[in-house]
């Protein structure tokens, strides 16, 4: 708890006349009054918290906890060899006292820096920014910075910030970037562990954490089954990502699993932009009339299916429910309506980044691809279908409610 600052406010006395009664009184007065403001300011330096007479050290502490210096250095280090009620004393007086350790000597004590690397390739920081205030969550109780390098995804520049990483005895590095696919390691027998979060190393040892696009894909495509839809298209990015295809692979196995295809017969890859959200949804109603659900790779995508739909005069989701991918806020509140989209927990995988990096600097590394949960934020767009509504004869929805309910029983 940090000490509330106080500023000492110098008194100045008036000079005192010597001519009158009138003018020796208020001379007599003004003494009396320096002398009891004299006396007040001493009285508040004398109870001012030591903050306010400069740093508050170790052994300001100490005293207040009635130990030794060493003594408190051990309690507040969390070392061996002291009691409970000592430590919890010791804490207590350096809360009070508003006591900051130093970083330096706390660093040359443990041996560490307390400081991690977060290297991204992610220029805008729409992936990286949640994944670092996830690893902060995990690292700030140990009292860890993390600092930010971009490296514009350039490899000169990223093993740039590597040595200047490691120049600053960095105790980790987390390495994360705006896509899944895999990526060679960010450096070969290095000093430090190292992290990929929202990135793959293609060396087996290295730990690498990814969201599940997989089930993603098919955590979407269940849930319009669940609400009526039965023709279904799936709009994504280009097929080089892994992330797209991924994808389009669980979307697929969900709708082979309940007898049915994708509407219009495959997914249509092309750009993660609004614009070929557009262009797509002019192929899809063209190729697929009775269309009612269209599962986009991301929000952007999905945006731009919702304005061309509500130009060619189908309604989300009366006649068409939608659903995207990322819960990026930015589009997917602000669409029209509020779009159903899966979001990734990007926060939620840098805090498993920050436990696994302190796992592996604290001597228990742990290697290989963990693909972590995703979620499905609901919104207006995937509305369930109004009772009465037709379908295809050749499709029960009931049936594919009972689809869904027992592949999630099965999971």
């Amino acid at each position: 708890m940090m000490g509330t600052e106080k500023i000492r406010i110098p008194f100045l006395a008036r000079p005192a006349y010597t001519r009158g009664s009138r003018e020796r009184q208020h001379s007599v007065r003004g003494g009396a009054a320096a002398s009891a403001t004299h006396e007040t300011v001493l009285r508040r330096e004398a109870t001012a918290s030591p903050i306010s007479r400069g740093p508050v050290t170790i052994t300001d502490v100490a005293r207040a906890a009635g130990v030794s210096p060493g003594t408190a250095s051990k309690a507040l280090n969390g070392r061996r060899g002291v009691r409970a009620a000592t430590v919890e004393r010791v804490q207590q007086a350096a809360e009070r006292l508003g006591y900051q350790p130093n970083a330096l000597a706390r660093g040359l004590l443990a041996g560490r820096s307390f400081t991690v690397g977060l290297i991204t390739t992610d220029s805008f920081g729409r992936f990286s920014i949640p994944v670092m205030q996830g690893a902060e969550d995990s690292l700030g109780p140990g009292r860890i910075s993390v600092l930010l390098c971009e490296s514009r995804d350039d490899r000169i520049r990223e093993q740039h910030y590597l040595r200047t990483l490691l120049e600053r005895r960095v105790d980790g590095i987390i390495v994360t970037g705006r896509r899944q696919d895999p990526r060679e390691p960010i450096g070969r027998g290095l000093p430090v562990p190292v992290v990929y979060a929202m990135a793959v190393s293609t060396n087996p040892d290295d730990p690498s954490l990814v969201p599940d696009d997989e089930e993603g894909g098919a955590l979407a495509v269940r849930h319009l089954l669940s609400t009526g839809r039965v023709n279904v298209g799936h709009v994504t990015g280009p097929s080089r990502f892994a992330a797209a295809r991924l994808r389009a692979e669980g979307a697929e196995k969900v709708l082979a699993a309940a007898g049915l295809q994708l509407a219009g017969g495959t997914t249509l890859f092309g750009e993660w932009s609004e614009e070929w959200g557009h262009q797509a949804t002019d192929v899809l109603l063209r190729s697929a009339p009775e269309l009612d659900a269209v599962f986009c790779g991301n929000d952007q995508i999905a945006r731009g299916v919702a304005d061309a739909m509500r130009d060619a005069g189908r309604h989300v989701p009366e006649d068409v429910a939608l659903v995207g991918f990322d819960n990026w806020e930015i589009f997917a509140a602000a669409c029209r309506p509020p779009l159903t989209t899966v979001d990734m927990n990007l926060r939620e995988l840098g805090q498993v980044a920050g436990d696994r990096l302190l796992a592996a600097i604290d001597g228990r590394p742990a290697s290989g691809l963990q693909k972590l949960p995703v979620s499905l934020v609901l919104r207006e767009s995937s509305r369930p279908r109004q009772a009465g509504l037709l379908r295809p004869q050749s499709w029960d929805a009931d049936r594919a409610r009972h689809m869904v309910i027992e592949e999630e029983r099965e999971r």
